[in-house]
């Protein structure tokens, strides 16, 4: 038997097969059922945080039987690092693929609030704490301690691919793009491995197991 998994919709934390608990309840159960040889994770899913991305990624990485990923329309960002850890990954010619990279995003609306007359006093217990508020602009070195963090965070993205793809970290940072490929450019590239639908996923992960 191959047990066939979704990952659809945004990562993060709701419980869902798309949040790292509702995997490892999936793959624990894969991996134990002696009846079930190997696992297609049918990803379609543009990603979302970061952290959850990371934990889902170990999961797959941790797994001790075949994994296949089959994308369907769209396996970008956290989504794609979780894919990279299968032993196989197919793609379509026109899926978004990849997106390798970190966002954050902080609105400054002090801007609009000074227009409506709206003033906020905040007390914080240190000068940036309230950076991330949204009420007023960041200072140079707020800007520089989120992009450090980001760069931080990238930083792991790009080892967890370099390592389920087997690429060395400088051939994955120059495809760390931030966008996506299409399926024909990922095979390419390495990112996936051949054009195929979701049955040609289960044939290989058949042919694995």
């Amino acid at each position: 038997t191959i047990a066939v998994i979704d990952i659809d919709g945004t990562i993060g934390y709701d419980g869902t097969t798309s949040s790292p608990e509702g995997l490892k309840e999936q793959l624990d159960i894969a991996s134990e059922n002696p009846r079930i040889k190997a696992v297609v994770l049918r990803v379609n899913s543009g990603g979302g945080e970061a952290t959850a991305g990371e934990e889902m990624t170990t999961y797959v990485r941790e797994f001790d039987k075949p994994i296949v990923v089959s994308s369907a329309s769209l396996n970008a960002s956290a989504a794609y690092e979780t894919s990279s850890q299968a032993d196989y990954i197919f793609t379509a010619k026109t899926t978004s693929i990849g997106a390798i990279g970190t966002a954050m995003q902080i609105t400054d609306m002090s801007g609009l609030m000074d227009k409506l007359g709206i003033t906020v006093d905040t007390i914080t217990s240190s000068e940036s704490k309230d950076s991330s508020y949204g009420y007023r602009p960041l200072t140079e070195d707020e800007r520089q301690y989120y992009q450090d963090m980001v760069d931080q965070i990238n930083e792991t993205f790009i080892d967890s691919v370099a390592e389920g793809r087997h690429m060395s970290v400088e051939d994955v940072q120059e495809l760390a793009t931030g966008m996506t490929f299409t399926g024909m450019e990922a095979v390419e590239n390495g990112l996936a491995d051949e054009i195929g639908t979701r049955e040609d996923a289960l044939d290989k992960a058949a042919e694995l197991a």
